[in-house]
């Protein structure tokens, strides 16, 4: 949520824009999207994430247009919205191309595509490679979530959809915990993908194993001090727009 906060603020949305929010989870920037008074869309592939996002925005007395859908193949029209956001969302689709093609044919031409992403080699990218031994393999054709992250690479993905970055700054967020023990138990209990696994690695005998190997991940990326135990996580925060928009 601090990450889509900062996001949304940067997308200075306007109420009546038009605002998609792309594999948007429980819909942390959707739900501020809606707050600002904007017509929004969250689309995601799991519904069950859907129905937590309904129910937050319910509660909040707030209208959303939640779709299931993929970010390759985004249910919406052309020129949809003037701001299309995703936090640490798109860079998970199983086709970078595809994906990056559709944020920019749903982005009116004088809009904006914002994107946060975490940076290669920091924390959440550091611990799939630790439990990436546990899991199944991923999708042979996709390329590491982490290229959204790294300027060079995202800049050669977006240029080649027809979108121009033009702002692509590091963040730092820190999350702080009573223990280490704590900040594993979150991060495990959080990953979806390592949950979905912990049947079959409990009859492996090999559940214990991978939790006793982020814990050791978790205490060496980590810093204990008189407030707790503290995690830094840095992700990209990237603006960009129709390339478009720069001629017309």
């Amino acid at each position: 949520m601090p990450v889509a906060e900062v996001l949304v603020a940067a997308a200075a949305i306007q109420p009546h824009d038009r605002v998609v929010d792309v594999a948007t989870g429980t819909g942390n920037a959707a739900i501020l999207s809606a707050q600002c008074g904007a017509s929004t869309v969250g689309v995601d592939l799991e519904p069950a994430l859907l129905d937590l996002a309904r129910s937050r925005a319910t509660d909040g007395g707030l209208t959303v247009d939640w779709r299931v859908g993929d970010a390759c193949r985004l249910p919406l029209a052309d020129a949809s919205a003037e701001r299309v956001l995703s936090v640490f969302g798109v860079m998970y689709a199983n086709d970078h191309e595809a994906a990056a093609l559709e944020l920019s044919r749903v982005c009116v031409s004088a809009g904006q595509v914002l994107l946060a992403a975490w940076t290669p080699g920091s924390l959440l990218p550091a611990m799939g490679q630790v439990v990436g031994g546990y899991l199944p393999p991923p999708p042979s054709a996709g390329a590491p979530p982490s290229h959204w992250g790294d300027r060079t690479l995202v800049d050669g993905l977006l240029t080649a959809a027809g979108l121009r970055i033009t702002s692509a700054d590091v963040h730092r967020l820190d999350l702080t915990f009573p223990s280490a023990d704590a900040a594993t138990s979150l991060l495990i209990d959080s990953a979806g993908h390592v949950v979905a696994e912990r049947g079959r690695l409990v009859e492996q005998c090999r559940w214990e194993a991978l939790r006793a190997d982020l814990r050791t991940f978790v205490g060496d990326r980590g810093v204990a001090d008189s407030d707790g135990f503290r995690l830094g996580l840095e992700y990209l925060l990237v603006t960009a727009t129709p390339s478009s928009a720069a001629t017309a």
